[in-house]
């Protein structure tokens, strides 16, 4: 066991105590998480909701063995009351990490740091160490886990009699995801495998854990576990860390000339698939708590098979039962469900809609040119405002290495070209910003911008926000070389900072990110200086919707705006002249949308062209002003 190198302080909301959970249900689940992994490197602290902070009772046993502590909000570190709970910061530092998946991700790495010998704990985050990592903004999965589940569980216990009959939409929505086909890696080898074992009629036991077994079970032991499959064989073969099964022998050779598109599908075993990873954990103290109130009510469960057969598979999960004792959570012993009765049709209205396709106006053109010319006669074109500071640089020979984007390692060419945006950004931040303002650097990687802001204006505090670890990491050794005391990390999604700011600043937020740093400054009423990129990335999602401004949305359906994105990328310079122009149009004309839509809330916004354009084929800025 390693030594832990400094203190982590993890802060958790409260709101109140039902039975056997702490809500919100974030906390019970954060709890959850460190029982399960048996980890004791965080000092736990209860951050109460309401302003009664002394007469707030926790039952011990609802935190499992570890010792929490109750503080006021208004006692937390400046830089976590800047950010939604959970959240976690090294003590007295100024790196934070906040929002559900990062946090439990962390708690994971930082358990198997101390102990290598944990690899079931580090196994939690799944193939290629991705689970939950893509944010909640552009990830369904991770939205439906980190968000959608919880807060639908939460509106369902506090819903009166009359108003929680039926079952919530995200609920419904889970359900039909397990019944999703799995896709995993190399999946074609196991499938290969499943349709031998359906030729041969594999009825054998395979080594799970079945009903009667216990945790203390010897791997190899083989219990009876009815209906078996190759998936439940694969997927617990990882778990007791044993060989997976080459089913019958070798493959015969009609299974090895079978095409691919031929082979049977992989059913779920787990909530991603074939395998148990953190997003088992964090639905089951939601589904738990959906469970037992279903159950008190008399509900059936007939119409979520799935998830019923998946509550109870994760049981059988080595550690869960042992976590869920500590955590006093009483699982429900559930009878099988095999499937759901065919005469029961789902109400696909009340599952959200955020999967379906919009498939109005199939008769659009593939080019930009027929939209572009719509624009055109509607008195639309891209323009462009001059640029306020055309020849303003900053003097980087005398700047310490530090400051540069040189330091992030990249070519002299590409450094070269990073501090030419450099100077777009600082000019335009340099004429609006004033001793006392926050500024925040929204998805900052490795930290170019906010680092030089951090540098240039010391009477300014700057706040960095990136959902990648080791960019911000990177960030924050540059930082500590510089000696900067004016500047924060947080380890985030944008969602989950809700600090008060006075300047917004992003260069090439990536697609949909650059409407989600407009919107985190429109709600702020704070000025903005933005650099987008990935116009091919930009679609509609649960937030946003495409065009954006009103004038865009009577005359441009949303595929139509989606090929003026998709032209919009079309700018590199090993492009023909005239492709990049037309290229250049489109990214203007999507950035007038978003300019508009910004001064419907009461902005001066303008578009203007980096100087030189040349320093990248993104090279369009906004600068609103509230």
């Amino acid at each position: 066991m390693k030594d832990s190198v400094a203190e982590e302080h993890l802060y958790l909301a409260f709101s109140h105590q039902c039975r056997d959970s702490i809500f919100p249900l974030h906390t019970s689940i954060s709890l959850f998480l460190l029982s399960y992994c048996d980890c004791k490197l965080f000092k736990v602290f209860l951050v109460p909701t309401g302003e009664d902070v002394g007469d707030q009772c926790v039952t011990k046993n609802l935190a499992g063995d570890l010792e929490v502590h109750l503080i006021s909000r208004c006692q937390l570190p400046v830089v976590v009351q800047s950010c939604s709970l959970p959240a976690v910061v090294v003590k007295d530092d100024k790196f934070c990490r906040a929002g559900l998946s990062v946090v439990l991700r962390h708690i994971i790495q930082k358990t198997f740091e101390a102990d290598p010998s944990k690899k079931d704990v580090l196994e939690l985050l799944g193939f290629k160490k991705t689970c939950l990592k893509a944010c909640a903004e552009v990830s369904q999965w991770t939205r439906l886990c980190e968000i959608s589940i919880p807060l639908a569980v939460e509106r369902f216990l506090t819903a009166s009699p009359e108003h929680c009959q039926a079952i919530p939409p995200d609920i419904l929505l889970l359900e039909r995801k397990l019944g999703e086909p799995v896709r995993v890696h190399n999946d074609d080898k196991i499938r290969r495998q499943k349709l031998q074992q359906q030729k041969a009629g594999a009825k054998a036991a395979v080594p799970v854990l079945g009903r009667g077994a216990t945790e203390d079970s010897k791997p190899g032991e083989v219990h009876e576990h009815p209906p078996s499959s190759l998936e439940l064989s694969v997927a617990f073969s990882k778990l007791l860390a044993q060989e997976a099964p080459d089913a019958v022998n070798r493959e015969a050779p009609h299974i090895r000339r079978t095409k691919t598109s031929d082979l049977p599908l992989l059913d779920h075993v787990f909530a991603e698939g074939l395998y148990f990873t953190v997003a088992d954990l964090v639905l089951l103290p939601c589904i738990h708590q959906f469970l037992v109130s279903s159950k008190r009510q008399g509900k059936s469960l007939v119409n979520l098979p799935l998830i019923s057969n998946w509550y109870r598979r994760v049981q059988e999960v080595p550690g869960v039962k042992k976590a869920a004792d500590k955590c006093n959570m009483e699982l429900l012993q559930l009878p099988e469900l095999m499937s759901a009765p065919e005469e029961q049709p789902q109400d696909s209205s009340s599952v959200p809609d955020e999967l379906e396709e919009d498939n109005d106006d199939s008769h659009v053109m593939g080019g930009p040119r027929p939209t572009m010319t719509k624009l055109m006669e509607n008195g639309i074109e891209a323009k462009f405002s001059p640029h306020p500071c055309p020849s303003w640089t900053l003097d980087w020979t005398s700047l310490p290495s530090a400051v540069s984007p040189g330091e992030g390692k990249m070519s002299r060419d590409r450094a070269l070209r990073k501090q030419q945006q450099l100077n777009n950004l600082v000019a335009a931040v340099t004429k609006l910003a004033k001793p006392g303002d926050v500024i925040v650097d929204f998805c900052s990687g490795g930290g170019h911008v906010g680092i030089v802001l951090a540098y240039m204006m010391p009477s300014c505090q700057v706040v960095l926000i990136e959902n990648k670890e080791l960019s911000l990491i990177r960030a924050k050794d540059r930082s500590n070389e510089l000696g900067l005391n004016n500047i924060w990390f947080i380890q985030a999604n944008l969602d989950y900072f809700n600090g008060a700011f006075n300047i917004g600043v992003a260069l090439h937020a990536c697609g949909v990110a650059t409407d989600m740093v407009i919107e985190h400054c429109l709600r702020a009423r704070a000025a903005f200086v933005i650099s987008p990129c990935c116009y091919g990335f930009i679609q509609n999602t649960v937030k946003f919707k495409y065009p954006r401004s009103h004038q865009f949305k009577e005359i441009l359906c949303y595929k139509e705006h989606m090929i003026l994105c998709r032209f919009a990328d079309q700018t590199a310079v090993q492009l023909p002249p005239e492709r990049r122009l037309i290229g250049k149009q489109c990214m203007g004309l999507v950035d007038l949308d978003r300019a508009w839509a910004a001064e419907e809330h009461n902005y001066s916004v303008q578009v203007i062209s980096m100087e030189p354009e040349s320093c990248s084929p993104k090279n369009n800025m906004f600068v609103g002003i509230p």
